[in-house]
């Protein structure tokens, strides 16, 4: 077996970890500067609908952080207890931010459904236009956060990423919702609050739904689809030497992907030329397919029962089919000057 990744695969992690960082940080600075000025304007503007924006604002700070602390994490080289890497973090961190929408689509839905039913009851509060301003601002912010954080995350393949700007625009959805309530409010129509949230919650919650399914997914070690897994065989097939491939796995490690396949070979080959082949193959697939980051190899004779059938045990190994040989020889015949096993199936083949 040869396992086999590319050479510039730290230096890649390093560029895209410090990346993600980049973006984690314009999201800090943004979103603090938001909350501040929340506060202050809906405190002066007696808008508590701002004040309450902030505290969203704040949700988007924390997995700010997380996002921070993840990227960094997550690009840390391979070490004894975790042999793979630490591309699993950002996948946890993925899954965490997913129920973090989830919670925030539940939370606007009901939100919307008690308002609705105690619409007839409210009225408009007197508001200083200035909090409509400052939650236009919030709104335009945020929506500019939302898609710089996404073409991030798909230029970088950071799952993370994208997760945090859905909630960046959960968080625009808020302040959506907020700037038609003061609007409405100042115009007295306060009913198209509730029913904005309500349609905005739903959004977030399918968005919520569908990035922690994508992170369950890869926790399990789902493999590729069938159209990625046809490339690969594709790839490996047209390796000169390689005779035929089966049991091939993938799976899914944050932005990359791991594989391990078995390949036939010629089963009278020497064991250089097999390990040969099979760097061959992999310098193929990382080639072919930069997102795979780590092949494994296994070089077969044959195509290799799983489990190995129990007559493999009744063969002589390479040292008693010497003294065989050596037996029929007898004590004043030649020495053996080479010897060559070859176990095909359940038979010995044997070159003197």
């Amino acid at each position: 077996m040869t396992p086999t990744s590319p050479g510039n695969l730290g230096n890649d992690g390093g560029k895209r970890a410090r990346a993600i960082h980049r973006v984690a940080l314009v999201a800090i600075a943004t979103n603090s500067a938001l909350i501040i000025g929340q506060i202050c304007i809906g405190l002066f503007a007696h808008a508590f609908s701002l004040v309450a924006d902030a505290a969203h604002t704040l949700s988007d700070l924390i997995t700010d952080l997380m996002v921070l602390v993840a990227g960094r994490r997550g690009a840390d080289p391979a070490d004894i207890d975790h042999p793979y890497g630490h591309g699993r973090i950002e996948t946890a961190s993925s899954l965490l931010l997913g129920g973090v929408l989830i919670a925030v689509g539940f939370g606007f839905l009901w939100a919307s459904g008690v308002r609705l039913q105690n619409m007839d009851a409210q009225t408009a509060a007197v508001l200083h236009p200035v909090a409509l301003v400052m939650a236009a601002v919030t709104l335009a912010a945020k929506e500019i956060l939302f898609r710089f954080t996404l073409t991030a995350s798909r230029r970088l393949s950071a799952p993370l990423l994208e997760a945090n700007a859905w909630h960046a625009r959960s968080d625009a959805a808020s302040s959506l919702v907020v700037a038609i309530g003061i609007g409405g409010s100042l115009a007295g129509y306060p009913f198209l609050e509730p029913l904005a949230a309500a349609v905005v919650g739903f959004l977030i919650l399918s968005m919520g739904l569908r990035l922690g399914w994508q992170a369950v997914r890869e926790l399990i070690d789902t493999g590729l689809p069938p159209e990625e897994l046809a490339s690969l065989r594709q790839s490996i097939a047209a390796t000169p030497g390689v005779v035929g491939l089966h049991d091939m796995r993938t799976r899914r490690m944050a932005d990359r992907v791991l594989c391990d396949t078995h390949i036939q070979v010629d089963p009278r080959i020497t064991v250089s030329e097999g390990h040969y082949i099979a760097e061959r193959v992999s310098l193929a697939i990382c080639k072919s397919h930069p997102k795979v980051s780590e092949v494994l190899v296994h070089v077969d004779t044959e195509r290799d029962e799983s489990p190995p059938s129990p007559n493999i045990e009744q063969l002589p190994d390479r040292e008693m089919v010497r003294a065989d040989i050596e037996a029929l020889l007898g004590g004043d015949g030649p020495a053996i000057q080479r010897l060559l096993v070859h176990y095909l199936g359940c038979r010995i083949e044997v070159e003197v």
